[in-house]
Order: C-alpha cells, then sequence, then structure tokens
C-alpha cells in the first residue's frame, strides 16, 4: 500500500492484519521535508514556539536553550512511557504504527522522513513495540501509549517479533534499523495523537460489521427454528419506517430466509405474531446498523487528519497550537458503538430464551432429546446472560468522565481510550453470546424435517461441520469456541452469504 493522504478502512486491516506491506509515497517525503524545513527555520531564529523550543503542558512558558532541544525531545518520551497494564494485542499496535505514519505523512507535523520511515520500517518488519494498554485520558491525544511506541523507535524500551519480546536496540540492531537521535519537535510530533483509539475503534468496526451480518443470520435461524412470520420483513412493512439500517437488515433476513420449506408450512398455524426480539429484528439490528456508518464516516475523516500540536503550515511558515489532538470525536463514537453492540447480545441472549424455553418455544426443554437427564443448553443461556449483563456496565459512557491533568492546562479530556477498549470486550462479548444462540438455534433446527432459506440452511450446514448435533449432554466449551470462531472470522456468514 502506498501511504499518502487516503487510508481507507479495507486498507487498514489489509496492513494490519493482512500484513500488506506499506511505503511512502514522493508526495508524502516532499510534504514531510517541506514541513521540516519550517522547523529548522524556528530552530535557528529566536521565536518562542510550543514544543519546539518551549516545555510541555503547564510548562509551556519555559524557554529551553537551543543546545538541549535534542535532550528536550528525548526527555519528553521516557518520562511520558509511563503506561500500565497488559500490553496491547500486535493487531492493535500495528494499527497505531500505521495510523500514526498516515498522520505524520500528511505534512503537518514537522518531523524529518526518517522519522516516518522507521514506523513504516517496523510495521513491514512485523516488529511491534509492547505498549501497555492504560494511561490514556484521550486529550492531548494518547499521550503514555504513544510514548512506549516513541521508546522503540529511540532504541528503548521492548519490542516483539516472531512471537518473543526483546530489548528494542537488539531487535532494532538485528533488523538493521538504526534509533533515532530525536530532534526539535519530534517528540511531541509523536505522542500528540488519537491513534491508539484510532486503531482500537478502527478494528473494532470492521469486526461489528461483520458482528451485525452474523447476527441477522442468528435472527434468522431462530425465525425458522420458531416457526416465525417472514411477514415482518416485507419492504411494505419496513419501508413505513424507513431508516436505513432498518431497510439493509430487512433486506439481508429475506436472502437468508429465501425458498424456506419451513415457512409455508405453518402459514395457517393461528398465531397471531411473533415476541419483539423475532418480530422487531429489522429495528433493533437496523438502529446498530446505522451507528455503524456514523462511525465509519468518522473513521473516514480521522484517518485523514492530523493529530498532533502544535500544527506547521509549510507555505505560510506558520505554526499554531489547536486541539486536533482531543478524542472527543472518537470517545463519542466507541460510546456509541459500545450501546449499539451490546445490544446485539441482549436482544440475541432473549431469542436464546425463546429457543429454550418450553413454554415458549414448543420444542424439548433446553433442547434436550431426554430432558432430565440430560440438562441440555440450559447453561448457555446462563453464560449468555452473565456476558449481557457484564456488557451493560461496560456501555457506560466514558466520554461524560473527564479529570483535569498537567496541573488543569488540560481541562476536558476524552477519556476515549477507556471507551474503545470497553467496545473491545463488548464486541467479543456480543461474538460468544451470537455463538450460543446460534449453538441452539442448529440444535432447535435438528427437530425440523424441512429446509430453511437458502442462507440460514448453508449456516446451519456449516455449524454441523464444526459442531456434532447433541443427542445427549457433553463437555460443549470446546463446540461454543469453535462455533465463536466462526463468528469471529466471518467464515459463517461468508457461507451463508454465498449461498
Amino acid at each position: 500500500m502506498i501511504l499518502d493522504t487516503a487510508l481507507s478502512l479495507e486498507q487498514f486491516i489489509a496492513v494490519v492484519r493482512g500484513g500488506e506491506p506499506v511505503e511512502l509515497s514522493t508526495a508524502a517525503q516532499t510534504r514531510i521535508a517541506r514541513a521540516r524545513a519550517v522547523i529548522e527555520r524556528i530552530v535557528d531564529g529566536d521565536q518562542a514556539v510550543y514544543g519546539v523550543n518551549t516545555g510541555f503542558g503547564k510548562f509551556a512558558s519555559v524557554r529551553v536553550d537551543r543546545a538541549q532541544l535534542a535532550q528536550l525531545q528525548h526527555n519528553l518520551i521516557v518520562s511520558h512511557a509511563i503506561g500500565v497494564g497488559a500490553p496491547l494485542p500486535a493487531e492493535v499496535v500495528r494499527g497505531m504504527l500505521l495510523l500514526r505514519a498516515q498522520s505524520l505523512a500528511l505534512g503537518h507535523s514537522g518531523v524529518r522522513p526518517e522519522v516516518v520511515e522507521l514506523l513504516v520500517a517496523l510495521l513491514n518488519a512485523r516488529a511491534h513495540p509492547v505498549i501497555p494498554a492504560q494511561g490514556s485520558v484521550g486529550a492531548s491525544g494518547d499521550l503514555a501509549p504513544l510514548a512506549h511506541l516513541a521508546l522503540a523507535l529511540i532504541g528503548l524500551g521492548q519490542i516483539e517479533v516472531g512471537g518473543e519480546v526483546r530489548p528494542a536496540a537488539e531487535v532494532l540492531s538485528e533488523l538493521g534499523l538504526t534509533p533515532l537521535q530525536l530532534q526539535a519537535k519530534e517528540g511531541l510530533a509523536l505522542i500528540n495523537g488519537t491513534q491508539l483509539m484510532g486503531s482500537l475503534l478502527a478494528l473494532a468496526l470492521h469486526d461489528a460489521q461483520t458482528l451485525l451480518g452474523t447476527a441477522n443470520l442468528a435472527a434468522a435461524m431462530t425465525v425458522e427454528a420458531l416457526y416465525g412470520s417472514h411477514r415482518p420483513f416485507g419492504t411494505e412493512v419496513v419501508g413505513l419506517r424507513p431508516h436505513p439500517g432498518a431497510l439493509r437488515t430487512a433486506e439481508q433476513l429475506r436472502h437468508f430466509l429465501r425458498d424456506s420449506e419451513i415457512a409455508p408450512s405453518h402459514a395457517e398455524c393461528g398465531k397471531v405474531q411473533d415476541p419483539y426480539s423475532l418480530r422487531a429484528v429489522p429495528q433493533v439490528h437496523g438502529a446498530t446498523d446505522d451507528a455503524l456508518a456514523q462511525a465509519a464516516r468518522v473513521l473516514e475523516v480521522e484517518f485523514a487528519s492530523v493529530t498532533d500540536n502544535p500544527l506547521i503550515f509549510p507555505d505560510t511558515g506558520e505554526v499554531v497550537s489547536g486541539g486536533n489532538f482531543h478524542g472527543q470525536p472518537l470517545a463519542v463514537t466507541a460510546d456509541a458503538l459500545k450501546v449499539a453492540v451490546a445490544e446485539l447480545a441482549s436482544i440475541s441472549e432473549r431469542r436464546c430464551e425463546q429457543l429454550l424455553n418450553p413454554a415458549l418455544s414448543g420444542l424439548p426443554g433446553f433442547l434436550a432429546p431426554e430432558g432430565g437427564l440430560n440438562s441440555g443448553f440450559m447453561i448457555a443461556q446462563y453464560t449468555a446472560a452473565a456476558l449481557v449483563s457484564e456488557n451493560k456496565v461496560l456501555a457506560h459512557p466514558a466520554s461524560v468522565d473527564s479529570i483535569p491533568t498537567s496541573a488543569n492546562q488540560e481541562d476536558h479530556v476524552s477519556m476515549g481510550a477507556h471507551g474503545a477498549r470497553q467496545l473491545r470486550q463488548i464486541l467479543e462479548h456480543a461474538q460468544t453470546v451470537l455463538g450460543i444462540e446460534l449453538m441452539c438455534g442448529a440444535q432447535a433446527l435438528d427437530f425440523q424435517k424441512l429446509r430453511a432459506g437458502q442462507g440460514v440452511q448453508a449456516a446451519y450446514e456449516r455449524i454441523r461441520e464444526a459442531v456434532p448435533t447433541m443427542p445427549a449432554d457433553r463437555f460443549f466449551q470446546p463446540d461454543l469456541l469453535r462455533l465463536v470462531e466462526l463468528v469471529r472470522s466471518g467464515a459463517l456468514l461468508q457461507a451463508a452469504q454465498e449461498a
């Protein structure tokens, strides 16, 4: 991939998860050099410019001597690299490397080209700085996490490569890379930014898009297993309240349910209407669909943004302090997605209850062929309920909190990294809950003698390749873990879509 001015979510995933190599465009190299020239002129002059020849935060009024400017940037990195907690997953770190390089390549940060080239080299070598997950308040960017990223660039800290964590200097030497000696403005440009929350949010959005399609599939399977009506998904019904997400959801449900043998078999059953968790899927899942679409718009802007401070304007030579590093746009988006994804799990758990409760389903209790001797999927629903309940705590908006920092210089913060990490947890929980529904839905379809709709039938057959039917109780956890992987990878959704 050529790194220039635009970056799509698809390109992000191709690099971060697919390992596609990255290189700087010639235009990006020119932009970077022009912005650097502005910084060099400032260093040679007498003008006081924040972060170039002054201290940081509350120390912005303290002028630093020219001979100490390199030490200033070094000190910034080592003092700010004080994150705590478990190391971030490699894919999150890869996303941070890519997004930091992308932002610097836009040519308004004032770093030397070799700074961006080293970020790209680490990315291409699959060498990932070890970055603790906690420490960002999401205001002057993700300061502590990005400082740990920058720490590796100067040969300090640790780098994970090939599954092994080793001293950064050792890894750089082995890769033939030279640690940076940071110059004026460069340390500040590396750590002022939203790349932790941006990476987390982008990965979560991609996975949530897959999850949404899988949730629609799970709902369609449950509709078939419970002899539910297809009529609420018709264009004439949903079209009277035409939210875009609802229309898209209903269309996908109709595709999954097409050519069902089950639906016509109960056309005259006398049932008046289905419970909300079946009947209102277009409206509930559709609201999540709309939230994902909004998040995609936010990330499209963020991927083309410069998020450090101060900003360099090569055409005029101006250097302007602003607030582009503040994480609020991503923080609010992460919080919205937390709620939207949690709701997919919430309604899925209710469909599990419909499948397992014999008073509601007309099926054997807990889908056990010989209930009493066997408990069936009784406790699977407990697990789903536990995860849904935990999601309710995690879904509380992080962005409504703020604790002032830096002696009240940074007096409003976004907590965007908190929200983005919580979103990742909620997403993992929702993947498991939907895996439970699909496991129950497939067992319920085992009692059917007719073929389900094409998409549902294909998904059922794919599930049965991984997880056999349950004639009697067994150790279920390995089955669930295999099914959750089919959900997470998108393999189950792909099987249904291809049908």
